[in-house]
């Protein structure tokens, strides 16, 4: 589960209605190519070990069960932790919202037995330029499957059309950025007082690691 995945393309269709100014026709045009020809990421993806899909409302509770209202599992993660089915049935609604808007959005990850064991995703920001993140039950910790989800999105991500994909991790998730690492993505900096996580005892944002991806 991603804090902020997808910003609806047809917004950013209204963005780039309007007409171009004189100095920037190629800029205009680059962009309406890559528009023409982004692809649409299927709802349904499979990795060697693993189911992606699009969630679905009958998937709250296992969401809310397995890590969306773990209090570790969540600590270092830029969402609330969910207190209540209710915060995981509007998050599977926001879901449907992007999905019915953007190229890509959330995807619950399912391990071979069909169990529920994460989330992952997806957000658009621009024709170019996409983000991703990646969140697993602790019952799923240590087989390598954050990797395997973190490659998967990389792949996606070219292969609809995109330029880049990034990520933002916590300083102090060492975890995370080695995962990142074994998937692929390059460290490109830290960004100081960057996020804001909630699930922390602080009311400043948080320095983040960016790493990258280029497709």
């Amino acid at each position: 589960m991603l804090p902020a995945i997808g910003m609806s393309l047809a917004i950013r269709r209204g963005r780039l209605g309007g007409a171009a100014p004189a100095s920037q026709p190629f800029r205009a045009a680059t962009v309406f190519h890559r528009l023409r020809h982004l692809m649409r990421a299927p709802e349904t993806l499979m990795t060697a070990r693993l189911m992606l899909r699009r969630p679905v409302l009958g998937d709250a509770a296992s969401i809310l069960e397995s890590y969306a209202g773990d209090a570790e599992v969540t600590r270092l993660l830029a969402w609330p932790r969910h207190r209540s089915l209710e915060d995981t049935q509007s998050f599977v609604r926001w879901s449907d919202e992007v999905w019915s808007g953007a190229v890509a959005g959330p995807y619950v990850i399912l391990d071979r037995g069909g169990q529920l064991v994460g989330s992952t995703g997806l957000d658009v920001e621009t024709l170019w330029r996409a983000t991703t993140g990646f969140v697993l039950a602790r019952a799923a910790w240590g087989r390598g499957y954050a990797t395997e989800v973190a490659a998967a999105m990389a792949q996606l991500a070219g292969a609809i059309g995109l330029a880049r994909l990034y990520a933002l991790c916590h300083v102090e998730n060492r975890a995370s950025a080695h995962v990142l690492a074994k998937a692929g993505f390059a460290r490109e900096g830290v960004l100081r007082r960057h996020v804001l996580f909630p699930n922390l005892d602080s009311d400043l944002p948080s320095d983040v690691e960016c790493w990258g991806h280029v497709t």
